[in-house]
């Protein structure tokens, strides 16, 4: 055993979902260093392996894992000039807690990540699945991540245009299903914020003022977004709560379904939606010698639209507190995105539970609801 290897804990007592036997190998790093020198001795030995930040985010099979599993307990903010009037610039190392980081910035009347107060996780998981909450996202303010790619010798700053953010995704999500895009583990991350002291901010996305309730569109201060959105987060059983077995899940575990807007139509007018704005700043190129003096007509790219996955769970005849028979697995009794751990039930329960729900949304509704958790020796 190396300096930086400890005796396997069972990963059901490092994720929120709480399932998992102890791994082969663990390694644990606490500062950014360790890290480097962790993932060089997992990659050096070729076998399996994956990186364990907050494990919220994570539904672990109920096999060991035959790898290393390298945990990231690494911490640290450090401040840093923007280029940009009125705005700061903040690295955080990976294994920082994502909600600390939150509330760093608001005491600071820096703005920007209010809204994802009560996330669980660590800021290295963040841009991995491009983290968001009523409308506001980490890539709005994301700048760069340090990486290192699986097999390198160091780490290297990746700009976040490089990152292929999307709606719950990027090039370092591994999707259930599909090959991860880039093998990597981000190191730290660099934000950057609005400075807005104490005068506050003007609220202006859609799904964040109907959260807060706001109808003008006056500046209210960021310590009472974070406040009331930690409140909404509650009721709905996502802050996690040893007493509560609503919080003993990984979140929502099923991604709001985004679709084409001539597929929505199709849906009942009651399920909630939102229009996702296309990126109207792609560019077409020509080579050379393909230009003959006419430029193509841009083509109208179709309308997306992201509906509410709780809503069609529910339609479906699936309600909150949900369970099968003798499951210890449940819907949670506050949310409908959410399976809960109601205390013992392991991977087997879970997934049946999640294979249940998405065929009844698929029989009411014709969509195939898409997990949200990386999944680890887990098939759905």
């Amino acid at each position: 055993m190396t300096s930086l290897e400890v005796a396997p804990l069972p990963l059901r007592g490092l994720t929120t979902l709480r399932t998992g036997a102890a791994p082969e190998r663990m390694l644990a790093a606490t500062t950014r260093t360790e890290l480097i020198d962790a993932l060089h001795e997992a990659w050096a030995g070729g076998e399996d392996w994956f990186v364990l930040g907050g494990g919220s985010n994570l539904f672990v099979g109920d096999e060991p894992f035959e790898g290393a599993v390298v945990r990231i307990l690494t911490s640290g903010i450090e401040e840093l000039p923007s280029p940009h009037e009125g705005r700061i610039r903040l690295r955080v190392q990976a294994g920082h807690s994502w909600d600390a980081l939150v509330a760093y910035a608001v005491e600071r009347g820096y703005a920007g990540i209010e809204a994802m107060s009560g996330i669980p996780g660590t800021v290295g998981a963040a841009p991995v699945q491009n983290v968001g909450a009523y409308g506001q996202e980490i890539q709005e303010t994301l700048v760069e991540v340090e990486l290192i790619d699986e097999g390198a010798d160091a780490p290297v700053i990746v700009p976040a245009a490089e990152l292929g953010l999307g709606f719950r995704t990027s090039v370092l999500k591994h999707h259930y299903g599909e090959a991860q895009l880039r093998r990597a583990v981000i190191v730290s991350v660099t934000l950057d914020l609005a400075v807005t002291g104490g005068a506050g901010r003007v609220i202006r996305g859609e799904q964040l003022r109907r959260a807060l309730g706001l109808e003008d569109f006056e500046p209210v201060p960021l310590e009472w977004v974070r406040t009331r959105i930690l409140h909404t987060r509650a009721a709905k059983g996502m802050l996690l709560d040893e007493n509560d077995p609503d919080t003993h899940s990984a979140g929502s575990f099923f991604q709001n379904a985004i679709v084409p807007e001539r597929i929505a139509r199709a849906l009942p007018p009651e399920c909630p939606r939102w229009t996702v704005e296309p990126d109207l700043d792609t560019l077409t190129v020509i080579p050379l010698e393909n230009y003959f003096g006419l430029t193509p007509r841009p083509e109208t790219p179709e309308r997306m639209v992201k509906v509410s996955s709780a809503w069609l769970i529910e339609h479906s005849g699936i309600g909150k507190g949900f369970k099968l028979p003798r499951s210890r697995a449940a819907i949670s009794s506050k949310h409908a995105l959410a399976l809960t751990n109601r205390g013992g039930a392991n991977a087997a329960e879970l997934g049946e539970l999640a294979r249940f729900i998405q065929s009844r949304v698929h029989a009411e509704f014709g969509l195939l609801l898409q997990p949200e958790p990386v999944l680890v020796g887990v098939e759905l």
